[in-house]
């Protein structure tokens, strides 16, 4: 199927979330309505459904998405191949992320995510990028509702920026991520001055640590726990 067929260059296309509930729940002060499941997930991979803390009134909830935004004029849902990603430089411009960037802005919640260097021309080595505690974090992410022809798709990208330093020799682009204290702001439907909002998107900090994985993880039926186990490199 399509969602099986991911580009392991892309600039986050897998990542992972195996984090106690109650710890993500606490963390990210939401709610998990009782008829989603939750289970942990070792290469969350594009088209699947994810985890997203959104903002309710004046309570925040945690919702699954399908990731890969499908704007609400897209004729079809295919579009969400395209759109795994906004880029931070151009998403308050871009017609299929500009309306979700003023208010419909969400915290994709993950303990870490995977990318893959090119060490030679025919090799390459996935890592996986993570705080040293694995707690969870919230990725920058936009959420749009798809309405059409009595079909309602909720779906989401993550917003990606160039990378920390300490990171470019893995790959050149990562995830923003938002810090804790500025949850509440990156969700406020009000607050929607565009400089504003994109000086919230960080690229990780040092405290990021990439450790090399297994190459199984490129194949996204493979979903274990043996998958952000180390390896040693030969």
């Amino acid at each position: 199927t399509p969602a099986t067929i991911v580009d392991e260059t892309s600039m986050c296309g897998r990542y992972t979330l195996y984090a106690n509930l109650n710890r993500i729940l606490t963390d990210f002060v939401a709610e998990f309505r009782p008829e989603y499941q939750y289970a942990p997930r070792y290469n969350i991979a594009p088209t699947t459904a994810v985890l997203a803390v959104r903002q309710v009134d004046d309570k925040r909830e945690l919702v699954p998405l399908s990731w890969g935004l499908i704007p609400s004029w897209a004729k079809d849902e295919k579009i969400a191949y395209s759109t795994i990603n906004a880029r931070a430089e151009t998403v308050d411009r871009k017609p299929a992320f500009r309306s979700a960037f003023k208010k419909r802005r969400c915290l994709i919640v993950a303990d870490g995510w995977y990318e893959w260097q090119a060490p030679g021309p025919k090799t390459k080595q996935p890592y996986r990028m993570h705080y040293a505690d694995d707690r969870p974090f919230g990725l920058a992410g936009l959420w749009e509702s798809w309405n059409h022809d009595g079909k309602t798709i909720e779906s989401c990208t993550i917003i990606v920026t160039d990378a920390a330093p300490h990171l470019t020799g893995v790959h050149d682009r990562s995830p923003c991520i938002v810090q804790p204290q500025e949850y509440a702001r990156w969700l406020d439907q009000d607050f929607q001055g565009a400089d504003a909002v994109r000086a919230m998107l960080h690229a990780p900090g040092d405290e990021l640590v990439p450790y090399a994985v297994s190459s199984a993880v490129g194949n996204v039926r493979n979903h274990g726990p043996d998958l952000v186990e180390p390896i040693v490199k030969p």
